[in-house]
Order: structure tokens, then sequence, then C-alpha cells
């Protein structure tokens, strides 16, 4: 028999480990190359994992449920059994290489950390001071969740032992850390206070494993009542939520907007565009109307670090997806430098391949501003959280045809029926002020209502 390891795979540089959530085949089962065997969640995206090559599932060596660290080895394949499974009809699409990632590139001077990769270097035996390391980078960054989690609780996560790649701390090490009443970051950030018993709770209270408000009335189930666990989706998405809530000064502006012109164009225009192999919808006339008002207000399209304002240089719009799940946000990468087509085609294949989990973790990553669109179920209007560390979140309401005031050439004021819509702004109003996002409404306002034909 020749055995062949699968692997947890990285799912992305800054990705320490994954949860596999399902299994799609059992032990015995024939597989072929390419074909979905497992699928996982991390805290950036799910995926379905393929095999690496043909055989039959022999050994399944981590269950449903379990998080492991990334290179752990999840199940073998026999592939010297693979030579009787039957094999694609289609010429298979070579599986990703299965191999350990390489050493990351030395540090460069940049205003925010960025990710690491998750390679391992033996340290320096030097006690002298000298340049960061490998490890010193996986401990000290670790990843953007654990990161937000630490600061939000005034952690200085870099002294806690870790139990992850490297001794990186995972977001295990750090919330065990606080809930067993783990200190916080003394004022120089150099050690850590002394332990104290904390304060009675007078409040609702959070709880950091899951990002929900328990309060002393929490809920307890009622005979009768069907109980079930959160999917690792919806846990991240409670976190983000309650975490950016209590990060940002959230204001809302609300702008209605007249999609008439829209509408025509639409309908001028949507079966050339299905032709080439894109939907045309009124949230793709909204996402490159967005991409233009944005590179000309960049307070939008910035991020906060600290007490200074980061400028975003590209425009990557995240639309956020609605799967039977939970809520994924993909991104349209550099948007204002793409035709309406090209918005169109994107959000297309970013939508499809979310709802079957073909995404990568960099196709839901570095969005500068993101774009909800609740209306697409009916919603009239709504006030949007903003996804964090953005500055700013569009809600978009139901395009429907209502009665409107509308003034005529001649000065003669009439009631006729529109195709109306309604647009939520939600920022950061430690640097947005309101004056800024009305600026970019009514920018946004104002070229939705006289789109350009020559924008197609």
């Amino acid at each position: 028999m020749a055995r062949l390891d699968v692997i947890m795979p990285q799912m992305g540089e800054s990705i320490a480990e994954g949860t596999l959530s399902r299994w799609m085949k059992k032990v015995g089962d024939p597989v072929k190359r390419d074909e979905p065997i497992f699928e996982i969640s991390t805290d950036k995206v799910d995926a379905e994992i393929p095999a690496p090559a043909a055989g039959v599932l022999v050994e399944i060596k981590v269950q449903e449920g379990q998080t492991v660290p990334v290179q752990t080895v999840v199940a073998v394949i026999d592939t010297e059994a693979g030579a009787t499974v039957a094999a694609p009809i289609a010429a298979p699409v070579p599986a990703a290489p299965v191999r350990a990632a390489p050493p990351a590139p030395s540090p460069v001077a940049a205003p925010a950390p960025g990710p690491v990769s998750a390679a391992v270097l033996p340290p320096s035996p030097s006690a002298a001071p000298r340049a960061e390391t490998v490890d010193d980078r996986l401990r000290s960054r670790s990843t953007p969740l654990v990161r937000r989690i630490a600061a939000e609780n005034h952690v200085d996560f870099t002294a806690i032992p870790g139990s992850g790649v490297a001794g990186r701390v995972t977001k295990k090490d750090l919330l065990g850390y606080i809930e067993a009443g783990g200190a916080a970051a003394s004022p120089q950030g150099t050690a850590a206070a002394p332990q104290r018993a904390p304060a009675p709770q007078t409040g609702p209270l959070v709880s950091i494993a899951s990002g929900i408000e328990e309060t002393p009335w929490a809920a307890v189930p009622w005979p009768g009542d069907r109980v079930e666990p959160m999917s690792k989706i919806r846990m991240l998405t409670a976190q983000h939520m309650v975490l950016s809530r209590r990060t940002s000064a959230h204001v809302t502006s609300f702008y209605e907007v007249d999609m008439t012109r829209v509408a025509r164009l639409r309908d001028a225009h949507k079966k050339a565009f299905e032709e080439r192999g894109a939907k045309l919808t009124y949230l793709g006339f909204i996402t490159k109307a967005v991409a233009d008002c944005l590179r000309r207000h960049p307070i939008l399209n910035a991020a906060v670090r600290g007490s200074t304002v980061i400028y975003r240089q590209p425009i990557n719009i995240g639309i956020a997806v609605a799967l039977d799940w939970g809520l994924i946000v993909p991104v349209v990468r550099n948007a204002d430098e793409l035709s309406l087509f090209g918005v169109a085609r994107t959000m297309r294949d970013l939508a499809d391949r979310a709802r079957a989990k073909r995404l990568k973790p960099d196709e839901v990553q570095q969005g500068t501003f993101t774009i909800t669109n609740p209306g697409g179920f009916g919603s009239y209007v709504g006030a949007p959280i903003i996804n964090q560390p953005q500055v700013a979140i569009l809600g978009v309401g139901a395009v429907e045809k209502r009665p409107k005031v509308l003034t005529l050439d001649d000065g003669t004021d009439v009631i006729a029926p529109r195709l109306l819509m309604m647009l939520g702004l939600s920022y950061d109003h430690r640097v947005v002020d309101g004056a800024d996002a009305d600026r970019f409404m009514a920018d946004l306002k104002r070229l939705l209502e006289e789109f350009p034909e020559g924008a197609l």
C-alpha cells in the first residue's frame, strides 16, 4: 500500500490553524484527484479541500469539529488503490502542492504589521540584541483576530505561552488567559500588571469566546426547544460585530436615490451583459459608483491605527454575501479601475464561488469599504455595523416604485411614480465627520441618478 498523508492546508499566510467542520468521504470510500473530501473553517473563510491524489481513503485522523494546526495530518489515502478508481472524463486540474510554507521574508518597515508566513526557523542562540526572527514575528503578530481580541482587552499577548506553530499565541491560548483572570498590559507594554480579582459585574457581560452578550437573565432552554451550537462562521461574525460596536463611534446617514435612469440602462443592456458572462444588477451599478466616489473622498476609504489615519491606496470593495450557514464578504479588488462590466462579472464570480465554498482566503481580505444589500430581501433601509478596520459601510435598501414630487422645466410640480431606493451609510465618527459623509453620499446620489451610459 502506498500511503499519502492528507494535511490541514494553510489557507493564508496569517492562518495557523483550521477547524475540520465536515468529512465528505468516509473510510473505505474511493476518491478522485481534486475531488472535495473534507471541509474546513478558518477565521477567514470556509472551504472544501480536494484530494491531492486518487485512491482510497483508508484512515481519518482528525474528527469533525476538531481544530488543529496547519500541516497536521488529517487523513491517509492509499494511492495504489487509486488505479482502480475511475478517472474523471475531463483532464483534472492539478491540485495545489502540499508542502510546508517557505520562510518568511525579512521585516519591512510599514505603517501596520502585515500577515506573516507560518514557516518555522530555529531561534538565534545569541542573547545579545538581534534582528527579529520568524519565531518572534509569529508570536508578536499572530492572527488579526487574536490581535483584535488582545487590543480590546488590553492584554500583552506576547507574554502568553503559545501552543501554536513556533510558540504562536492562538485564539484558544488568549481566551483561556483572559478567562482565567490574565493581567492587562502595562502602559509601557513591557510587563503585565499584577493579577487581581475581577470587579463585580453590574450590567451585561460580554462572552469573549462567543462575542455574544450574556446577562444575568440569560436565556435557558425550555422543554421542547431545539438547541444548536453556532457554526464557526456565525461565532466569528458575532465576535466581529460586538468588537466593531465597541471600537468605532457609529453614526448613520440616510439618502433617497432615484434609480429610474439606472433601471432603464439595466433593461437596455442586461441581455448583452448576460451573453458576455456577467449579470447586470442594481448592486453592480452601485458598486461601480461607490468605487468612483471613494477616489474623490479618500477619508471613506481609510482605516484607523491608534492616533493615526491610514489612507488606503487601493479601492477594494467588499460585497456581503448571505449564505445558508452565515455571512461572508468577498472583495472586488481595485474596483475603481474596472468598467461596470468588469465589476459585474467579478461580483458574479465571487458570489458563485462563495456559495460553492470555493473562495481563496486572499479573496476575503484587504477590503477597504463594504457594501451590504439587505434590499435584496425587501428591506427598506438599515444601519449596518462597520466591518473593522474599515471606517464606513453602505447599506442598500430595496428598489421600489413609489410616488415622488418632480419639478418640470416650467417650474410646475407634479407627482409621478419613480423607482426609489434608500441608502444608509454607517461611518466611524472618530475620523469621518458628518460633512465628509454627506459630501460622499451627495456625490454618490448624483452619480447614480445621472449615471453616464459611457461608463458601461
